[in-house]
């Protein structure tokens, strides 16, 4: 499930049901391509309208007070801490921690654009957000303007670089959101209009179709039934009549 404050949308997904095996092959071929390149599985998508509108809205500049830790957050963790408190040692939990940690080894990103666009990037659980940082510096389509990204709802910018997807709870996906940072009184708008990604990347917008076609199904032979020969009856051993008695005078 990924993470994200609410129910992730669908994307955008079209059934095909003739392609031509080349077109396949050349998809398969970009693909490998481009984690050859930037070392990382790569999908791009088109989200969906109402997603779209959802990501508008949460575009919007917030005060600071959007931002405070409420006593309620306070009072939610300090009664989770106390729930988990003294129930097992610390030795079970890092014990427990680190058998979780070893069966999750990939945490699949989704980075949301303002242009309904959706960049999917497959890391490893132990790498930090510094590594998706500078990967989007590598295919964004303005790598020399200043980004950030945050997670909604509520609100959070991602800021702590070091801390690794596992920590953070980013598995075994998540949904960021991607925003540039325009100075106060430039043009926000513009900035944010996209394209957010370069030629290169969103040309393998799509091509996740290919790979989705359901190879023929080849129906099982029926299974050949085979009746047990009959098991041999062992024949009685015939019965001795009994003997007369040597009192018995017939």
């Amino acid at each position: 499930m990924f993470v994200d404050g609410s129910s992730p949308v669908p994307l955008k997904r079209r059934r095909h049901t003739n392609i031509d095996p080349m077109e396949v092959e050349s998809a398969k071929a970009k693909f490998a391509a481009a984690k050859e390149k930037f070392g990382h599985d790569i999908l791009v998508f088109e989200t969906s309208a109402s997603s779209a509108s959802s990501s508008v809205n949460s575009n919007i500049e917030e005060t600071d007070d959007f931002f405070e830790f409420t006593a309620e957050d306070y009072y939610r963790i300090l009664a989770k801490k106390k729930e988990d408190k003294f129930l097992k040692t610390r030795k079970i939990r890092d014990a427990e921690e680190a058998a979780r940690r070893s069966k999750i080894t990939k945490a699949v990103i989704r980075v949301r654009f303002p242009d309904n666009h959706t960049l999917e990037v497959t890391f490893h659980s132990s790498e930090t957000f510094q590594s998706l940082f500078d990967f989007l510096s590598k295919v964004v389509a303005q790598p020399d303007l200043p980004f950030h990204l945050y997670t909604t709802p509520p609100k959070k910018l991602i800021k702590d670089m070091s801390q690794d997807f596992y920590s953070a709870g980013f598995i075994p996906g998540a949904i960021v959101y991607f925003s540039y940072d325009v100075p106060k009184g430039e043009d926000t708008a513009s900035a944010n209009c996209g394209p957010f990604l370069h030629e290169e990347i969103m040309s393998l917008k799509g091509l996740e179709l290919m790979n989705e076609q359901p190879e023929p199904v080849q129906s099982a032979p029926e299974p050949v039934v085979v009746n047990p020969p009959p098991v041999a009856q062992e024949p009685k051993p015939a019965g001795k009549k009994p003997a007369k008695p040597k009192w018995l005078k017939m």
